[in-house]
C-alpha cells in the first residue's frame, strides 16, 4: 500500500488489536451455542470489549480528537473538527452463529469529511485501508471498483429487514426491480464489508436503508477512492448522516440508483 499517514497506521493498529481478541471469543462461540445460557450475552460483553480496546489505543495516541462508536455514548473532542467513527464488530448476527463474516470499521472525520478508512476482517486476515486522495487498498493490493458493463453479469449486495422493521416492503420493492436485471443479490450481514466488496470489485454496487454512521463511514471513503460513487438513497444527500446508501462503481451507477430508487 501505499505510504500511510500516522493517523492510518494508528487506526490499523488498533483494529488488529480488537481482532486479535474477537478472534479468540469467536473460538468461543460454538462452545456456547449448546449452552443453555446461549452465546448472546457472551458476544455483547466481545463487541464492548473490542471498542474499549480501539478507544484506548486511539485516545492514548490523539486525546483531543472525538469518538463517536457504537456502543458507548459519543465522547466530544478538545479538537471538534476531528473525530473517530468506530463499529467494533460489524456484522454481529454472523458472529453470534458462528458465521465467519464480520469486520472492525474505523473511521477518521475531519470537518465532517472522512478521510481516512480501516475495515478489518480477522478471520480472512483483509484488511482494507484508504485516505482521502491516496486510493485504497487491501493488504497490499491497490483497489479498483468493477469494470464491468452489462448488469446481467452483476452482483450486488444489499441489507434485508428483520425484527420487524417497517422497511421490509420498500426493500421488497427494491429487489422486485433489480433481481431481473442481475446475476444476483447478496446479502452477507456485514454493512463494512459490503462496501469494502464494493471496493475490490467484488460487488458491482450496494444499497441499504436505516444504517448508523459507524457502518458505514469507512466503506464510503474506500468506494470512493477505488473509483466508485456514492450517495445517499435520497439524490445529493450524505449517506453517514442520513444512513441510507447506494453505491457503485461507475459504468453502472446511473442505472443502478434509477433502480433502487424507483425511478425506471
Amino acid at each position: 500500500m501505499a505510504q500511510a499517514s500516522a493517523n492510518l497506521n494508528l487506526m490499523i493498529l488498533a483494529a488488529r488489536k480488537a481482532g486479535r481478541g474477537l478472534i479468540r471469543d469467536f473460538g468461543e462461540v460454538e462452545n456456547l451455542q449448546v449452552s443453555t445460557k446461549g452465546p448472546s450475552d457472551f458476544v455483547s460483553k466481545a463487541d464492548r470489549k473490542a471498542e474499549e480496546v480501539i478507544r484506548e489505543e486511539l485516545t492514548k495516541a490523539r486525546p483531543n480528537y472525538g469518538f463517536l462508536g457504537e456502543e458507548s455514548v459519543e465522547t466530544k473532542g478538545k479538537d471538534p473538527t476531528r473525530r473517530w467513527i468506530v463499529d467494533p464488530l460489524d456484522g454481529t448476527t454472523n458472529f453470534l452463529h458462528g458465521m465467519p463474516h464480520w469486520a472492525i470499521s474505523i473511521a477518521l472525520e475531519h470537518k465532517g469529511e472522512i478521510v481516512a478508512a480501516v475495515i478489518y476482517d480477522p478471520i480472512k486476515d483483509e484488511i482494507f485501508t484508504a485516505e482521502k486522495g491516496a486510493g485504497a487498498w487491501v493488504n497490499d493490493r491497490r483497489l479498483r471498483v468493477s469494470g464491468r458493463v452489462n448488469m446481467s453479469e452483476m452482483v450486488f449486495a444489499t441489507g434485508l429487514p428483520f425484527a420487524g422493521r417497517a422497511d421490509l416492503p420498500e426493500t421488497l420493492a427494491d429487489l422486485a426491480r433489480i433481481l431481473p436485471r442481475c446475476a444476483g443479490v447478496r446479502r452477507w450481514g456485514s454493512a463494512a464489508l459490503d462496501l469494502a466488496y464494493v471496493a475490490a470489485g467484488r460487488y458491482d454496487g450496494y444499497w441499504e436503508r436505516g444504517l448508523h454512521a459507524w457502518d458505514i463511514a469507512a466503506g464510503v471513503l474506500l468506494v470512493r477512492e477505488a473509483g466508485g460513487l456514492v450517495d445517499g438513497m435520497a439524490k445529493d444527500t450524505n449517506p453517514v448522516e442520513s444512513g441510507d446508501i447506494i453505491a457503485a462503481a461507475e459504468p453502472v451507477y446511473d442505472r443502478f440508483t434509477k433502480l433502487a430508487r424507483g425511478e425506471s
